[in-house]
């Protein structure tokens, strides 16, 4: 059987008022008895049947005032730590209740102790794992979909080639090969958010030219920012921009944060990328015009599988995955991230040491 633990405060509660009750008893029996025979002795009165009087007396008050001492302390206690304890005891339920899969209320926070932190913290939890619940139903949901469009597509097209009801012609070869590219995409993009969750045991930091690296990721997207005629501004980077990052982990963060721009930036428009250096890291953003991502999009844009438009991403065949990759890279190199809106810009910043803090091989 399990003991409560408010019955083991109960009995470390009584055994304190016991011992105090047995301390008084042994200073009346030992340190009055010597006094009482002291003043005896003084006023001439023979100390032997007036002591033993004294002495049943003091026990006898000692006695009833101990039992009163334990029946009020008792019930204070028992009324004070069944308060104190009541959050333990309503996290306890609601653990239960999360093991299987509910999500209850929070636990009310009585007090700013121990335990009422201790509620806090839970609260915190709890509400974190809800959320990362509901983003895992969200992901499952969203890979089904992005799986199932092209798969169908692909069926349809080889069920029609079976039937000899479609032509095996360059068109429909062409379209079967843009459908199995959108489930490689998918699957690329769920290895890659991987390989970032791991990137952190495998860092290889050196010192970057971030104008140079900037460039050179910027050659591969440059037809495609051409066919959109965007133009990308570079002139906010100082040409002696230095980080410290390891190059094949930065050069994804601006593959992605590139493709995040082109998805985004209407046609005619401009991407701007600019830094700010300050005295041991430096803040590098991405700018562009985005009438379509709102305010409440950005405290979810760095959640895996979230799209803040998802009919656009979709068409592009991405599946909110980049940004969070982002965030997992950048955080592995001890920076931060972030977005805001700003003068109908969509900005996405991240900010890298520009001193040599620390190094880790892989």
């Amino acid at each position: 059987m399990k003991t409560r633990l408010i019955w083991k405060l109960f009995a470390i509660n009584l055994l304190i008022v016991a011992l105090v009750v047995l301390i008084v008893w042994g200073a009346v029996d030992y340190l009055a008895k010597d006094y009482f025979i002291t003043l005896m002795d003084k006023y001439n009165i023979s100390p032997k049947e007036s002591h033993q009087m004294f002495v049943a007396s003091i026990h006898s008050y000692l006695i009833w005032g101990s039992l009163a001492a334990i029946i009020v302390s008792s019930v204070i206690s028992l009324v004070i730590m069944k308060r104190i304890l009541e959050p333990l005891v309503k996290m306890t339920q609601l653990t239960d209740r999360i093991a299987t899969g509910e999500f209850p209320e929070a636990v009310p926070i009585t007090t700013s102790d121990e335990v009422g932190q201790l509620a806090q913290a839970f609260n915190r939890m709890t509400e974190s794992l809800s959320h990362m619940e509901k983003l895992r139903k969200n992901m499952i949901v969203d890979v089904a979909h992005e799986l199932k469009t092209p798969l169908t597509n692909i069926q349809g097209y080889l069920e029609g080639l079976m039937d000899k009801v479609v032509e095996p012609s360059e068109e429909t070869l062409s379209l079967l090969k843009e459908e199995t590219q959108r489930l490689n995409y998918l699957v690329n993009d769920i290895l890659k958010l991987a390989r970032a969750g791991a990137a952190q045991i495998s860092l290889d930091i050196l010192e970057i030219d971030f104008l140079d690296a900037c460039k050179h990721v910027y050659g591969i997207f440059q037809l495609q920012f051409s066919h959109k005629n965007i133009t990308v501004d570079f002139t906010g980077i100082k040409p002696d921009c230095r980080v410290y990052a390891d190059p094949h982990k930065l050069a994804q963060v601006l593959h992605n944060l590139y493709q995040n721009g082109l998805q985004y930036t209407p046609a005619k428009g401009k991407l701007r990328i600019f830094t700010k250096e300050f005295a041991e890291e430096t803040r590098i953003t991405f700018a562009n015009p985005c009438s379509e991502m709102q305010a409440e999009d950005l405290p979810l844009i760095f959640e895996r599988f979230y799209r803040g438009e998802k009919s656009r991403s979709r068409d592009y065949g991405g599946a909110g995955i980049g940004l969070s990759v982002v965030k997992d890279l950048i955080e592995a190199h001890m920076g931060k991230v972030g977005a805001k809106l700003e003068n109908s810009e969509f900005l996405v910043w991240f900010i890298l040491p520009n001193k040599p803090l620390h190094q880790s091989g892989s």
